[in-house]
């Protein structure tokens, strides 16, 4: 359920700030956050429904919600066009005129209409079918859309956003007296979009360090008059103070005086929490992901000598969805929105409609419950995929790429659904038979396309280093302490396919989550191996990967510009359905990797439910099934 604090201010006299006197308004602020394009409670990888997700369950919410206070804000903090089937196929599938308008507005920008959204943030995953298609999606909204830290550089294009709002709202006071309020909104989106997007943002546009942006904008929007400043925050709830290009900076927002209201995001968390219900004392909300949960934010403004202020707030998080405790079931709050749900239902049936066709088959089950202890037959397959297509490239490009073909090629791949912060549910899961257009989606998330970097074996040591700091440091004679850091996602635990190796946990991690070194001396990787012999620190190799990792996404060591010797305009999922189409086909691996012993050593790792059902496909893990967990995760127990 959802988590409600309420707090009020107290001035430096020690009396609470409604001790000035004046006028009371209340006004709520609501916020929804990465949205993904989920239209709907459904889930499209599975075929079933959801009842997790959906902005058609969160719009009943938002109807409940305007109902109890009158007065209020609509605000959407990012990254609501991509993120799911449903998104990438209107954006792949969308007719235009020759103008350059679309035949159809998105009808996720067409549900944002129907709602009234007040302003909306960009985020991240917004470029991620580029620039045109953006501008063409964004033309139809009737809201306005905020980005205080994206620079387009002269004769690259005409800004997407504004660089801040400034909304003018008549309210009413507690008797009944109307007042005008000038409310400024600002938004932000993470430094590194320039290059998880650099396909599209690179010789185009150029994002700021967040907080250094914020300085420079507040006090312009005082100037103009506002009286309550919003942040937009598409950036997670970080460490506070100043760390210049930081990607989680809404605490550090938070700190900036003239700063009033924070809505953060990106991370996919809730806020605020039982251990933190403010940032440095100003109301904040995290609302979730997919339409799991609608921030509520709660003010009573003064007036005051010095203008108004907020004298009290109440924040939550409302959710559509519970999951019971003692069966992991999960049932709705709420129903569907009639209206949104007939603005989906068009592009959702001519979608199911697609998804269901064959496209492949695999003779094993492809699932990802044991992708971060061994390796993974779906792994396996689009690493597999990645490589053949590379191989392809290269014997087609001639002498273009000559040096890069004679070097060995590896595959690296990580798992983007994992449990983690996703849930339970959180897994592929595909049986066995027939490979479905819909699988293709499930095995690979993202529409990357495919690169190919020149590294050594040092850059390889390093990139693996990264990868396994995934794991918790366990010492010698530990018992049942928990293997996977939860800061850490899964999706930046890349393993590289053509190597072996052993990883030794009680060493501790290089790396933090974040991609800076932390224990320089340690080395977790041991006995690194290519085709069994010792892999030197000089010997070159390419490696084949995906376009967000090589432009240096999440900071591994040997990407970047410099390391890129080939950028391909082939979608990974398109690869991936080729390589099926040419007759390749999942098949079970050896296991290229393994934990050293320590023995006497146990650890614990929360895994889907379904997983134990798979555990005779691991003899080498030696899991033990304990109990299952109110979150809807089975404990297993892992002997080292």
């Amino acid at each position: 359920m959802g988590f409600t604090v309420q707090y009020s201010f107290v001035n430096a006299r020690g009396a609470e700030a409604g001790s000035f006197g004046g006028a009371v308004v209340d006004l709520r602020i609501l916020a929804t956050s990465d949205l993904h394009a989920n239209l709907l409670a459904w889930d499209y990888h599975t075929s079933r429904p959801c009842p997790q997700r959906g902005l058609a369950r969160v719009a009943t919410l938002i109807h409940k919600a305007r109902f109890e206070r009158p007065q209020n804000l609509l605000f959407d903090n990012g990254d609501f066009l991509h993120g799911t089937v449903l998104g990438d196929f209107i954006a792949e599938s969308t007719p235009t005129l020759r103008s350059g308008r679309p035949l159809h507005t998105h009808p996720m920008i067409a549900a944002m209409n129907a709602l009234d959204y007040d302003a909306v943030a960009l985020g991240n995953h917004e470029f991620g079918h580029g620039l045109g298609f953006l501008r063409r999606s964004l033309a139809a909204t009737r809201f306005p859309i905020v980005c205080s830290n994206l620079y387009f550089k002269p004769t690259r294009g005409a800004p997407l956003a504004a660089p801040y709002l400034l909304i003018h709202r008549d309210l009413r006071d507690r008797h009944g007296k109307l007042h005008r309020l000038k409310i400024g909104v600002l938004g932000f989106i993470p430094p590194q979009t320039t290059i998880w997007e650099k396909r599209y943002l690179k010789s185009r546009a150029s994002v700021d360090d967040i907080t250094a942006s914020a300085r420079h904008v507040v006090p312009e929007l005082r100037a103009r008059g506002a009286d309550l400043i919003i942040a937009l925050s598409h950036s997670g709830i970080g460490s506070t103070g100043d760390e210049p290009g930081a990607e989680n900076a809404s605490s550090a927002l938070a700190e900036i005086e003239g700063i009033d209201v924070i809505i953060a995001g990106h991370t996919h968390l809730t806020f605020p929490t039982a251990d933190q219900p403010n940032l440095a004392g100003k109301p904040a909300v995290m609302p979730g992901f997919f339409g799991s949960h609608l921030g509520v934010i709660d003010l009573a403004l003064r007036a005051t000598s010095k203008g108004w202020r907020i004298a009290s707030f109440g924040a939550e998080v409302r959710p559509i969805s519970q999951r019971d405790p003692t069966t992991g079931q999960v049932t709705g709050l709420v129903s569907d929105d009639a209206a949104i749900v007939a603005i989906a239902d068009p592009a959702h049936q001519t979608l199911l409609a697609r998804t269901d066709v064959t496209v492949g088959h695999s003779p094993i089950p492809l699932h990802s419950h044991f992708a971060l202890l061994t390796q993974s037959p779906p792994l396996a397959l689009v690493a597999a995929a990645q490589a053949d297509h590379m191989r392809r490239v290269l014997a087609e490009t001639g002498t273009a790429h000559q040096a890069l073909a004679d070097l060995p090629l590896l595959s690296a791949v990580a798992p983007f659904k994992a449990g983690g912060r996703g849930g339970p549910e959180n897994y592929t899961d595909i049986p066995a038979g027939p490979l479905l257009a819909r699988h293709i989606s499930d095995l690979y998330v993202h529409p990357n396309s495919l690169s190919c970097l020149r590294v050594s074996g040092q850059d390889l040591a390093d990139w693996l280093e990264r990868s396994v700091s995934l794991y918790r440091q366990i010492l010698p004679g530990s018992c049942d302490i928990a293997l996977i850091d939860e800061d850490f996602p899964s999706f930046n635990f890349d393993t590289i396919h053509g190597l072996c190796y052993q990883i030794d946990l009680s060493a501790p991690p290089r790396f933090n989550t974040f991609g800076r070194v932390i224990a320089p001396d340690s080395r977790r990787i041991h006995d690194l191996r290519y085709q069994g012999q010792p892999v030197r620190p000089e010997q070159m190799f390419a490696l084949a990967t995906n376009s967000y990792r090589a432009a240096g996404g999440a900071g591994f060591p040997g990407t970047g510009s410099a390391q890129v010797v080939y950028e391909g305009p082939e979608n990974s999922r398109e690869v991936l359905a080729a390589y099926l189409h040419r007759g390749g086909q999942p098949a079970e691996t050896d296991v290229d990797w393994r934990f050293l012993p320590m023995p006497g050593c146990s650890v614990t790792i929360d895994l889907g439910v379904n997983a134990a059902a798979h555990l005779a496909e691991v003899p080498h893990l030696r899991l033990e099934p304990l109990a299952l967990l109110p979150t809807g995760f089975r404990r297993f127990r892992l002997h080292l």
